[in-house]
Order: C-alpha cells, then sequence, then structure tokens
C-alpha cells in the first residue's frame, strides 16, 4: 500500500529530527515520488551550549541548517510552529495545530516519533520533546483531524476539511513492525545530516554513527519504524 501512497507529513520536535530518524527512508521515498513535508514543532533554540549565544540566534541558525538538510533530500516544504526548546508539551493547543496541519496538508502517510520511549539503550535518554510531540501527532491524528465534530472552526471559519491519513510510521520505535531498506540512500542521509553543523561538534565520529545506527547485518543499511495502516 505505501508504494501508493504520494504525500507524507513529518510531524517532529527539532531542526535535525527528520535527518537522523529517518533521513534515508525520506531520501528514498522522494526518489520514488512522494512528496514531503516536515513540520516542527521547535526551531532547536535549545541546541546550544555556549551561554552567550541568545536563544533567537540559535533558532535562526537551527532553521537555516535545516532547510539546507531538506534541500538534500528533496523536502518540498517546512512549517516551524517554534515553541520553546525543552518545553514541549503534548496539551490540547499542540494538538490544535497539528490538526490544522494535517488538514492543510491532507497526508497520505504521517511520520513521527515514539511516545513511548524514554530510553535509548543504557547510554541515552531520549528528549523529552520527541515523547510529547509523537503523543500530540498520535491524538491529532485519531480520533481528531479526520472527524468533522472536532475544532469545527477549522472547516467553517479556515476551509480546511477533515481528513485522515492511511498511515503512521513511527520512528525509530523500540518495538518495530516495519523496515525500509536504506542502502542506496545512507550516503545522502549523512549528507543531510552534515547540513546540521551546528550539532556536531565531533562530525566524523558523529556521522559515523549515524551509519552505524542503520547498519544490518549483511552490510546493508536500513530504518525502522512501527507502522500503522489505518485503512
Amino acid at each position: 500500500m505505501t508504494e501508493q501512497l504520494r504525500r507524507v507529513l513529518v510531524i517532529m520536535a527539532h531542526p535535525d529530527d527528520p535527518e537522523f530518524c529517518c533521513g534515508g527512508t525520506l531520501a528514498r521515498w522522494i526518489d520514488e515520488g512522494k512528496e514531503v513535508c516536515y513540520l516542527l514543532a521547535t526551531s532547536g533554540d535549545g541546541g546550544s551550549v555556549d551561554a552567550a549565544v541568545v536563544p533567537g540566534q540559535v533558532s535562526r541558525v537551527r532553521e537555516a541548517e535545516q532547510r539546507a538538510a531538506a534541500d538534500v533530500l528533496g523536502v518540498q516544504e517546512i512549517i516551524f510552529l517554534r515553541h520553546r526548546d525543552g518545553e514541549l508539551v503534548a496539551d490540547l493547543w499542540l494538538r490544535l495545530q497539528l490538526v490544522r496541519c494535517i488538514r492543510l496538508c491532507r497526508p497520505d502517510i504521517v511520520v513521527t516519533t515514539d511516545p513511548l520511549r524514554f530510553y535509548v539503550g543504557d547510554r541515552r535518554l531520549n528528549h523529552p520533546d520527541h515523547r510529547a510531540v509523537g503523543e500530540a501527532a498520535l491524538g491529532a491524528i485519531f480520533p481528531v483531524a479526520g472527524t468533522e465534530r472536532f475544532y469545527p472552526e477549522l472547516w467553517g471559519t479556515e476551509g480546511l476539511a477533515p481528513h485522515s491519513p492511511q498511515e503512521i510510521y513511527i520512528a525509530e520505535p523500540d518495538e518495530p513492525n516495519c523496515t525500509v531498506d536504506v542502502a542506496a540512500y545512507i550516503e545522502q542521509k549523512v549528507r543531510a545530516i552534515r547540513e546540521h553543523k551546528s550539532q556536531l561538534s565531533y562530525p566524523a565520529a558523529q556521522l559515523a554513527r549515524a551509519r552505524q545506527r542503520t547498519a544490518t547485518a549483511d552490510g546493508g543499511h536500513s530504518e525502522r519504524f512501527r507502522r500503522i495502516v489505518l485503512r
């Protein structure tokens, strides 16, 4: 079914999340003719350890880096909601914003992050913004975005009719049920990640880890998802 679906909306928290989480899959889908749009809840203003750098400056840098990375993959559009980095909450305001974008973009597929993932292995904690945006995205998709009873003002005032995606891909879940072969696109993914220069303190090591995270036993590369088929 996925092969026949054309419009993809990637709902994630920060600049660089799409590339690190699923950049190979997005590159493959775009190469296959899909249209991809990013919806990023923050502009990553917390992504600097330099106390002398003001948050607005960090946001501007990270948005520019995200646009450059998206260009490497061929992403058509980026929407920044500009919530504060590190303060994202899966509340009704965020849900309304996501519903508005879902009805506006009308995706066949939504890609988001796992709201249940608190830690990664035994060496890294998952960012709370990743959980929050995943929870808000799933709550926006069902039962809200596709039902006219919810947020009727979006239809009556803004002309945004209800819309339900057909599939959800939860990136890097603890319990995947789907893998996408990205062997032919791993270097494109790495080139996109390389555009996030402000986040690469040790580029060689970090890019090597990006390759390693997708490596398979047979020498290929794949990205893992929890795929949910709604209809």
